[in-house]
Parts: C-alpha cells; sequence; structure tokens
C-alpha cells in the first residue's frame, strides 16, 4: 500500500464511530482545488508509512477505535486495497471509504465482499462539466455506476460537493442531485483556500453563506439530509 498519512484519532470522519484516517497516495483526477495535493502531485509525495506500522498501530487501539476510514488520494487506484482492508476488518474495526468514483469494479467487489461499512463519494459535477472540472480523461459512464452501486447497496453512504464559486452553479447542484436520486444524505462542503493542487485556487472562494442555504433548502425538498460542511 502507499500510504501517505496515519492521523491516529478522529471524532468526526466516520459519522457516530471514533475511527483514525489512513491516507493513500495517489489519485487519477487532478482537481485544482483539491485540498490535499501532496497525495495527488507524485513530486509533493512525503515518505510513505509502512503497511505495517499501521497494521500494529492499529492492533495496540482494540477496544479504543471503533473504524478506519480510508481516504486519499484515491482508494480505489490502489493494486492491494481488498487485502488491506481485510486485514483491518479482522481485527473487528468498521471500514469507511471514500472514493471519487471512478472505479465501480473495484467498488462493486468491496461491496461484494461486505468489506465496507460505510463510503463517502465525491460527486465532482454535473456529467457534461465532469472533464473540466476533474482536469483529467473521465468516462462518466463510471460515475453513475458507482452512485447506482453505493445506493443499491443498502449500506450507509453519503456523497459529497465541494463548492468552488467559479465552478459550479446552482443548476450545476441540481443537476448533481438529481444523479443521486435516492441518496439519504448530500454533503455540500466549503471550499477552504488552505492549500491546493493549482495555486491560482488559493484566491478562489465558496459560496456565501447565505447562496448555501438558499440551495440547502431546494434540495431539501428531494434528500432527506442535506448537510453544509
Amino acid at each position: 500500500m502507499k500510504i501517505g498519512g496515519l492521523q491516529r484519532i478522529s471524532l468526526i470522519d466516520y459519522p457516530g464511530l471514533i475511527c483514525a484516517i489512513v491516507f493513500l497516495e495517489g489519485c487519477n483526477f487532478r482537481c485544482p482545488y483539491c485540498h490535499n495535493p501532496e497525495l495527488v502531485d507524485p513530486c509533493l509525495f512525503r515518505a510513505s508509512v509502512k503497511e505495517s506500522d499501521v497494521l500494529e498501530f492499529l492492533e495496540t487501539r482494540k477496544g479504543k477505535l471503533d473504524a478506519v476510514s480510508i481516504t486519499g488520494g484515491e482508494p480505489t487506484i490502489q493494486t492491494n486495497l481488498a487485502a488491506f482492508i481485510r486485514k483491518i476488518r479482522k481485527m473487528g474495526l468498521a471500514v469507511k471509504m471514500d472514493t471519487n468514483g471512478s472505479h465501480p469494479h473495484i467498488i462493486k467487489n468491496l461491496l461484494s465482499e461486505n468489506l465496507l461499512d460505510y463510503v463517502a463519494m465525491d460527486v465532482k459535477a454535473p456529467l457534461e462539466k465532469y472533464k473540466e472540472i476533474v482536469n483529467a480523461p473521465v468516462h462518466v459512464d463510471t460515475i453513475t455506476e458507482s452512485i447506482h452501486l453505493i445506493l443499491k447497496s443498502k449500506i450507509p453512504c453519503e456523497f459529497r460537493t465541494t463548492i468552488v464559486q467559479s465552478q459550479l452553479d446552482e443548476g450545476d447542484i441540481r443537476q448533481i442531485a438529481k444523479l443521486i436520486s435516492g441518496a439519504k444524505v448530500y454533503i455540500l462542503q466549503k471550499f477552504v483556500p488552505t492549500k491546493t493542487l493549482d495555486n491560482k485556487f488559493l484566491k478562489e472562494t465558496s459560496w456565501t453563506d447565505e447562496r448555501l442555504q438558499n440551495i440547502k433548502m431546494v434540495l431539501e425538498k428531494e434528500i432527506p439530509s442535506v448537510v453544509i460542511r
């Protein structure tokens, strides 16, 4: 596993559970506003954390941690992801995975093995704007397939969109809401320009609180829980 970092405890990343967060290196998208550039740009990669060290740490936290959140980067591009998760599950820990949804076959395999307890998928844009927003080749059918797989899985899940003022408008968000029709939780993430893959986006902003609240009220007519984070 190409592990870029380990956060030993989080009270917020896995809803309702105390978890550790494992950050995996590498991503097939190049969203310019990405807030984890050190996990995306190989030139910024730091010394990797050994998988054995992560597993040894988790062993020492049995009874203290409830879960592990696996994020990135993009976890599904790692070739031995399933094997890594199996080792975590053997410790009795629940597993949450964050994904961009670009590899539905990996998501399908993980779900079929019951290796995931929670999935959070970032939906970047309406389908027609995907390539523009993620700044990389993408087959949009894979995005819709991943959404459908996650919704059909019946495990707890959430869908998320980062709101960057220059990238998305209210119409875009409404289209995304249609893509995830049937979802119980949709999170609108306020863009905070502390660090970005493209430094030009350090000058960007999110929507105003009023604008976010307005779209939240619109979306709540179709989605039970819309959260501004």
